[in-house]
């Protein structure tokens, strides 16, 4: 393990934290409402102990793929840390963990809150939540790698660990001309919805917004009704186009731009998303159409900005959907956990696991049927490597244990089953909002200091995908030897 590169690795996350909380201060000193000190404070904090950190120099500048690890896994924890302070500073909550929990939420692009009611935040904060959302949607790591090319060829660890997905990979032979590419479509993107919102009657503050919380896949709003408190048709098309585009894997995008439709049609992952998408949205209009929920059009808007939201696990709603008929709100909960596709800004199991544990099922059904046979999984017209088809085996095995273990814990501070179960679902996946309690127009400020701390952990652990996370655990991960 390389600490000391570790640590200067962090200490460059404060002070882009510290960066990063800038435009929160003007917005606090424009709009006057009590919150300024809370943001100088903590950006002081940042740049006392980050700076210092920053100046460590490593005897070993390159980075092995444990240090990648570690960079991300402790970048995120100080991320949602720090980003907790001007909420504790500034008196919005009654304990810090809760602060953390708000924080940590913003970060990981989860949207869950423990807020009762957000209208009555300072903008300042306001602007600071959903602004974690965009941070954290693409990684403030990857950011890094594209401003601060000084991690050399230990770059691919940390985008490995950083990005989500079962296999990231370069755009370009270089890291830091990859990282980019990605920032100028997620920026791209982010200021053509902007635009649309504006065009739409949006004011720019409630633009700013909610167009953070779409490009990063989280769903704060700055009302406590959401998307539904602006009741437009136009708004929602908006809304709900960009999180699916934002669903999609920016590799895919990067071939847009470049012209290779082909490649984009015929992407197995890309296809499967499109028919869970259009499947979810037919299914549950026809339920709420059939148990007369709405008309055949009120249906099919309801249908379709809930289930955009809920498979890119963005969180925005503009119906409560705790009432709906059974089989929508089991289809939505299966969309919770299986998320949009790898690549992008959502969280989930993905769709790209899905597909290849599909296509793993298939071989050992022929495999019994024909046991001499050998038949390889493939994607793409290749054959996936067997090391990659056990990791997503293993993957998906280890986050239904995370997930009932969380439940355990948590389920005796729920009121109900719904409760226990999906508000765990909704921050492993980074959702938000869940069924019972913690649905669209309910919030976590119920939970116990002790289960918000599990559900905030569950959030990280979602967002990284498991691994760097859990392999801090493991005493060996620290030893100093070499790899």
């Amino acid at each position: 393990m390389n600490y000391r590169a570790v640590i200067r690795s962090l200490g460059i996350v404060m002070l882009a934290e510290a960066v990063f909380m800038i435009p929160s201060v003007i917005i606090s000193l424009y709009y006057h409402e009590g919150d300024t000190a809370s943001f100088l404070a903590t950006i002081l904090i940042l740049l006392v102990i980050g700076f210092p950190l920053f100046r460590i120099q490593a005897s070993q500048p390159r980075l092995f793929a444990r240090d990648g690890f570690a960079i991300v896994a402790l970048g995120w924890l100080v991320m949602s840390f720090f980003g907790a302070l001007p909420f504790h500073f500034a008196g919005a909550t009654d304990h810090f963990i809760m602060a953390l929990f708000e924080s940590t939420s913003g970060f990981t692009t989860t949207g869950a809150s423990i807020f009762t009611d957000v209208e009555s935040l300072p903008r300042g904060l306001v602007f600071w939540r959903s602004f974690t959302h965009w941070i954290g949607g693409m990684g403030v790591l990857l950011l890094t790698l594209a401003i601060l090319p000084m991690f050399g060829s230990g770059a691919l660890h940390i985008l490995r660990a950083e990005s989500p997905g079962p296999s990231p990979g370069k755009l370009v032979p270089k890291i830091g001309q990859t990282a980019k590419i990605l920032y100028s479509l997620y920026i791209g993107l982010t200021l053509l919805q902007i635009l649309l919102l504006g065009l739409a009657g949006v004011e720019l503050f409630d633009a700013l917004i909610h167009t953070f919380g779409s490009a990063g896949t989280g769903g704060f709003s700055n009302y406590n009704a959401s998307v539904g408190a602006f009741d437009s048709l136009a708004v929602e098309l908006i809304i709900g186009v960009f999180v699916l585009l934002f669903g999609v894997s920016f590799t895919l995008h990067y071939q847009l731009v470049r012209g290779r439709w082909r490649d984009v049609v015929k992407d197995a992952e890309l296809r499967l998303y499109a028919l869970v998408v259009l499947g979810s949205i037919l299914i549950i209009s026809w339920s709420l159409y059939s148990e007369n929920f709405a008309s055949v059009g009120g249906s099919l808007r309801q249908a379709f900005f809930q289930v955009a939201s809920i498979v890119t696990t963005t969180g925005y709603a503009t119906a409560d959907f705790n009432n709906w008929p059974l089989i929508a709100r089991i289809i939505l909960v299966a969309l919770m956990l299986i998320g949009p596709c790898a690549g992008s800004t959502g969280g989930g199991i993905k769709m790209i696991r899905l597909l290849m544990v599909g296509r793993i099922i298939r071989r050992e059904m022929v495999r019994i049927k024909h046991p001499q046979s050998f038949h390889t999984v493939q994607m793409g017209g290749k054959a996936v490597d067997e090391r990659i088809l056990h990791g997503v085996s293993a993957f998906i095995l280890f986050y239904m244990l995370i997930m009932l273990a969380a439940i355990l814990l948590v389920a005796p501070d729920s009121p109900n089953l719904d409760t226990a179960v999906t508000s765990v679902i909704a921050c492993i996946s980074n959702i938000g909002p869940g069924l019972g309690a913690v649905g669209p127009i309910g919030n976590y400020a119920g939970f116990s200091p002790f289960s918000q701390a599990v559900l905030s952990l569950c959030m990280v652990i979602g967002r990284l995908e498991i691994f760097p996370v859990m392999i801090l655990f493991m005493p060996s991960f620290w030893r100093r030897i070499s790899i």
